[in-house]
């Protein structure tokens, strides 16, 4: 399996951020972190081996990044308002850098690149998609819980809102944007309803979802799948099987 390391120097961040890819060929995967996990989790909890064969035959390639949760929402050290703004600065990393960059090495602007996450990093894939439906093609999305709020401890303001896609999502009213989430994007949500599994939360977002005609699917699996790794590595092959 081809696996290449790099990394830059941020200025959205402010700091060294790196990045691995796996694959050579296909639609690419972004992938966020869960927590405040680092951009070799799904390499060290076996997620990307669970893909290998698809990454070895050329039907997808993925590319992990840095999460920053640890410096935003799971840092209890700093005003919640800090916290809000370097999500936001996260963003911007990703339109600006990331997704560039991912542009340059899948070959222009006929690739495609999809945003995929568990866990936490299942709000930072949908968010990502929902926000910027222009760039990205759709999302794989499991275990997650696409409420900001359930980070925030009760801080509120314009930042959580327009990255939280259950409050921000029922409020879309561009009808640019929701053409292009309309048209031609792939959305699936897989959970478990096992130990630590919320089900509720992806049946939310595809409430919300389906209230505004935007596509989507979810797949449900029983309670003899919990809130872990063993799970995901079961789903997300399946995921790329069965739609990609």
């Amino acid at each position: 399996m081809e696996r290449i390391l790099d990394s830059w120097e941020s200025p959205n961040l402010g700091k060294e951020m790196p990045i691995v890819s796996y694959g050579f060929e296909g639609p690419a995967f972004l992938m966020f972190p869960s927590a405040a996990a680092d951009f070799l989790e799904y390499e060290r909890f076996y997620l990307i081996d669970s893909i290998k064969h698809h990454l070895d035959s050329g039907r997808i390639r993925c590319y992990s990044i840095n999460s920053i949760n640890s410096e935003s929402w799971l840092n209890d050290t700093i005003d919640p308002k800090q916290k809000a703004i370097r999500h936001m600065q996260y963003n911007k990393y990703i339109v600006n850098e990331v997704y560039p960059y991912i542009k340059e090495k899948t070959g222009g602007e006929s690739s495609q690149i999809y945003t995929m996450g568990v866990s936490f990093g299942a709000l930072h894939a949908m968010n990502t998609l929902l926000r910027r439906p222009d760039l990205f093609d759709g999302v794989i999305g499991m275990s997650g819980v696409y409420d900001l709020k359930e980070y925030a401890k009760g801080y509120f303001d314009d930042n959580v809102y327009f990255n939280s896609p259950m409050d921000y999502l029922p409020n879309l009213t561009d009808e640019k944007v929701l053409h292009q989430l309309r048209t031609n994007k792939k959305i699936y949500m897989y959970t478990g309803s096992g130990e630590y599994e919320d089900p509720s939360g992806s049946w939310k977002m595809a409430d919300a979802l389906g209230k505004k005609n935007i596509p989507n699917w979810v797949e449900c699996w029983d309670k003899t799948w919990r809130h872990d790794w063993p799970t995901w590595r079961a789903m997300l092959p399946q995921a790329i099987e069965k739609y990609f």
